[in-house]
């Protein structure tokens, strides 16, 4: 029986987008994970079965947690097979299974992910045909294994994965809608606001309700996994389910209801604002968020909020200027009827910043996807006049 990289060291690996690494530890230390230590787009850490449980459960940042099977040089696709062929998959899973694999390549001698992939497949069939007369059959859409590949600097990495596919797909955006930011992107916009409550939060632009979605998650501490069905883990050798359902059991009792009026949304788009309302009743609390179908330019005031919010930018409104001046008009309309209020505003786009108008008080970068976007803080103050109307000012 293989000795699994992951059993002799009780190491794993929670990926995330690029910039994250620092704020996933954070999470991870706070969901008794031990000894993080940030790594290129994720973070290892040491667990045991249960809490690997719980940082499935309950992160919002990792978009998946691998546990590592074997590490090996690897400078040809023919010594990746020969390599792989050795390793008794049988003790990982049964040929009764459905698997499929993952693959990136870097700075290697191997550069095509795709013949990567078949070759580990090509040989983890063949281990399995030798071992047992019969093979799993590979499913890409729904695995009931997940395989990752990772080879760098012709070093190559084979790990399960303990998630079950992308942790982002929480379960609750409308299939067949896509929205143009993750949610552990969103998750991360809440993160680093620092809000949990202390004001109420709107979303003058909230499209298909994601930040507003994650938003609810974040207050009322509803795990990120809530609504999946099914986790990686569940199929991993040794699993207890009777600790599972304990781990899942005390993450579900910290759910808290969401206070009256604490989180709102609009948007221009009627289409969207129904979509954000489909998403959100997923979830508990969720009908507690209230929507209405509005221009931004024409709302009233919103004094003492927390603004927070991911404007349409050049590609998705199909011209850049038009996106230009959406951005001047919402930095308008924060200086004339936000007073005493902070906005987090999200460009993926970042050069349309300098069209809001507005100083901020801090930037960081945040990727989405393709997008080297940034976060902004403009916090906003009465003028000295007070007529918090038209002469808005910006402290930075």
């Amino acid at each position: 029986m293989t000795d699994w990289l992951y059993r002799r060291t009780g190491r794993f690996f929670a990926a995330c987008a690029d910039g994250l690494e620092s704020l996933l530890a954070e999470e991870l230390s706070a969901l008794g994970a031990l000894d993080p230590h940030p790594s290129f787009r994720g973070v290892y850490f040491s667990s045991s079965l249960g809490t690997l449980c719980r940082v499935n459960y309950m992160s919002r940042l990792a978009t998946r947690v691998l546990a590592p099977l074997a590490t090996f040089d690897c400078h040809s696709t023919k010594y990746l097979y020969k390599t792989a062929r050795g390793f008794d998959w049988s003790s990982l899973f049964d040929a009764e299974r459905t698997f499929a694999i993952t693959c990136n390549v870097s700075d290697s001698l191997i550069t095509h992910s795709q013949y990567a992939a078949l070759c580990l497949k090509d040989a983890i069939v063949d281990a399995f045909r030798e071992s047992c007369g019969r093979r799993p059959d590979v499913e890409r859409t729904n695995p009931e294994v997940g395989l990752d590949l990772f080879i760098q600097k012709n070093r190559a990495t084979i790990s399960l994965d303990t998630s079950g596919g992308s942790l982002h797909r929480r379960g609750y955006r409308v299939p067949g809608f896509d929205a143009p930011m993750q949610e552990t992107v969103a998750a991360a916009i809440v993160k680093l606001s620092g809000w949990d409550g202390e004001a109420p939060l709107h979303d003058p632009m909230c499209g298909s309700g994601t930040l507003l979605a994650e938003a609810l998650m974040h207050h009322c501490r509803i795990p990120a996994g809530f609504l999946r069905e099914r986790f990686g883990f569940e199929g991993m050798p040794g699993f207890d389910h009777s600790e599972w359902r304990a781990v899942r059991a005390e993450c579900d009792s910290l759910v808290r209801p969401l206070p009256e009026c604490l989180i709102s949304g609009s948007d221009v788009s009627r289409d969207a604002v129904g979509i954000a309302r489909r998403s959100l009743q997923a979830l508990p609390g969720g009908g507690e968020v209230r929507l209405s179908c509005s221009d931004f330019r024409e709302l009233e005031g919103f004094s003492g909020y927390v603004m927070m919010t991911n404007p349409p930018y050049g590609i998705r409104l199909g011209m850049k200027a038009e996106a230009e001046r959406l951005v001047r008009e919402l930095g308008d309309f924060l200086k004339r009827k936000c007073p005493e209020s902070r906005a987090f505003i999200y460009f993926g786009d970042r050069s349309l910043l300098k069209s809001l108008g507005l100083r901020p008080s801090w930037r960081k970068p945040l990727r989405s996807g393709q997008l080297d976007g940034r976060l902004v803080l403009v916090e906003i103050h009465d003028s000295p006049a007070g007529d918090g109307d038209s002469k808005g000012t910006i402290s930075y």
